[in-house]
């Protein structure tokens, strides 16, 4: 079993971790601009084959951009209800600095354990200083030996580009 930070169904803990991979298309412009943590987005396709145990929150594991070198990741599954989107999305943060965009580039990840449910905020930098907390989670939990060994899967090596 996968570690995670709250206690998932036996439902959705069977579908991690959980391997995709679509091309980065432009999201809603609020990641880098608004919160200063800039996210790659998947187009409707993608986040519509998301198993359907998967709850909305946030979630942590490994991405790779163009079969290049993976990182850690942290990523929102849902609604954003504080910016009260009408569409599901799967915003990624991969904890590397990038040197340029990479918008139509193949995003590979590989979810691996829950942080927490998808909850509104009160502020800006309320949502600001939860984001924070969840990619020091994230980090926290991917440097457990089981969430390593999963960094090293065959799904990276496959393909990207």
């Amino acid at each position: 079993m996968f570690n995670t930070c709250r206690r998932l169904s036996s439902s959705m803990a069977s579908h991690l971790p959980y391997f995709t991979r679509g091309k980065v298309v432009k999201g809603f412009g609020r990641g880098s601009k608004e919160l200063g943590i800039p996210t790659a987005n998947y187009p409707e396709d993608v986040v519509d084959k998301l198993p359907g145990e998967f709850l909305t929150g946030v979630y942590y594991g490994w991405a790779a951009v163009d079969g290049g070198d993976v990182h850690k990741m942290c990523m929102s599954i849902g609604w954003n209800p504080y910016y009260k989107n009408e569409k599901k999305s799967m915003e990624t943060h991969i904890m590397h600095t990038f040197k340029d965009d990479f918008y139509g580039c193949t995003l590979s990840i590989a979810v691996v354990g829950y942080v927490r449910p998808e909850k509104s905020f009160k502020s800006l930098d309320d949502l600001i200083s939860a984001i924070k907390s969840d990619i020091a989670e994230a980090e926290v939990q991917l440097d457990k030996p089981e969430n390593i060994k999963i960094k090293e899967d065959n799904f990276f090596r496959e393909g990207g580009s």
